[in-house]
């Protein structure tokens, strides 16, 4: 479910979930008894738990993301969590609010995340910036590989050499060019062929 909020912050880079709440700023302080916490679910349950939850009708909210991934040889676009195994809960936590023993209970939920004993509180204006980020990423979905970037061929005839990426095509082929000769040589090679150079 989402939020009414909007504002124009933006996150340029991504962190742990757990680094994300204690960041300055973000551990939540105000009096209003509806404030938003962190779950931990079982791994890979994140859809479980947020599903399971919004039956019980609490309001929830799991940042997804768009990325490139190769399955069975080719690039498919698959959406998964932001943060793996974490999703955002909002509750109100008042005297007459709902306590947190259905939370713990329900399946694909692995505890809420605290500190010092208390459940981490966070603040609103950080679940406002991941919704704009999510919507910036699933707009500009990650990509394996971006033009320009240095990437190693894995097999074949010229494995291990660097070369430089440049397109992919509608056949599950990329373009990338090899220096050779003090000459740039266009060649064709499988993406699942390709590994992009690390720092």
């Amino acid at each position: 479910m989402q939020v009414k909020e909007r504002q124009s912050h933006k996150i340029t880079t991504l962190a742990p979930v757990t680094q994300l709440i204690t960041g300055e700023g973000y551990l939540g302080s105000s009096s209003n008894t509806s404030s938003w916490y962190v779950i931990q679910t079982k791994v890979r349950q994140e859809s479980l738990a947020l599903t399971n939850l919004d039956r019980q009708h609490f309001e929830c909210y799991l940042p997804l993301i768009t990325l490139e991934k190769i399955r069975r040889g080719k690039t498919v676009m698959v959406e998964e969590a932001m943060f793996p195994s974490y999703l955002f809960i909002r509750l109100d936590t008042n005297s007459d609010g709902r306590g947190w023993a259905p939370i713990r209970s329900t399946f694909g939920v692995r505890n809420l995340v605290s500190f010092g004993g208390q459940p981490a509180k966070v603040d609103n204006s950080l679940i406002t910036q991941l919704q704009n980020y999510e919507k910036q990423r699933l707009e500009q979905p990650t990509h394996l590989f971006n033009p320009g970037e240095k990437v190693v061929i894995l097999d074949g005839p010229f494995a291990g050499l660097e070369a430089v990426y440049h397109m992919a095509d509608a056949e599950q082929r990329c373009m990338v060019f090899l220096q050779m000769l003090s000459k740039q040589v266009p060649l064709q090679v499988a993406v699942n062929n390709l590994r992009k150079v690390t720092d």
